[in-house]
């Protein structure tokens, strides 16, 4: 059975609610993808970070979570860290990793894993950002990551792109996409009633977070 790793990448957030501190903001939504990932089965979990945000990583994490510092906070660095094996604990020897954005509170789990299911049959896979502006949910590979994969910018790539520099496009799986949080468009469609994305609602809710 493949050993599989889901990576939330801790990236820099650049838009906040209006009244709401950035940095809490910014918290508020990487704890709630954090504690999200320790509810999915059959995967390991870890968060990468750059240096100067590890206070990010430490503020949310769950003990003994993997930790990767990274470079630069985009997917590449995070697949040659874990290829690398560069973290704070555990051992790497994983055959797919997943890295998805830290600004998706209310990311349904099935999400998430449909977007590591084509790794099956597929070298890569990605899941869109839905709403406003371009992007990517995130995005999955097989190691080792195929010397034809570009660089990613988990706020600027688009799947064909990708596709393009496949050698074939049938290379590169798109799965279902999901909505961040980049914008009042995308907090308006935060559902109350949908279960999860705690830290997030109090945050909103003026409730101590």
């Amino acid at each position: 059975m493949s050993r599989r790793v889901v990576v939330a990448l801790l990236g820099p957030v650049t838009w906040s609610p209006p009244g709401v501190e950035p940095a809490r903001w910014r918290t508020a939504l990487a704890e709630d993808v954090v504690d999200l990932l320790a509810t999915l089965n059959e995967v390991e979990t870890a968060v990468a970070v750059t240096a100067q945000d590890r206070w990010l990583a430490d503020a949310v994490v769950w003990p003994g979570t993997a930790v990767y510092e990274v470079t630069e906070p985009t997917p590449n660095a995070v697949f040659a860290a874990v290829a690398a094996g560069r973290h704070t604990s555990k051992t790497g020897g994983y055959d797919q990793v997943a890295v998805v954005a830290a600004d998706a509170p209310d990311v349904p789990g099935l999400t998430l894993g449909k977007l590591l299911r084509p790794l099956t049959t597929r070298p890569v896979a990605l899941a869109p950002a839905e709403g406003g502006g371009t992007g990517l949910l995130g995005v999955a590979a097989r190691l080792p990551v195929p010397a034809w994969l570009p660089a990613l910018d988990l706020d600027t790539t688009e799947p064909a792109e990708v596709r393009r520099a496949a050698p074939s496009p049938g290379d590169v799986a798109v799965t279902a996409g999901w909505r961040r949080m980049r914008g009042p468009a995308d907090l308006a469609a935060l559902d109350p009633a949908v279960e999860g994305w705690e830290t997030t609602r109090a945050l909103l809710s003026g409730r101590p977070v």
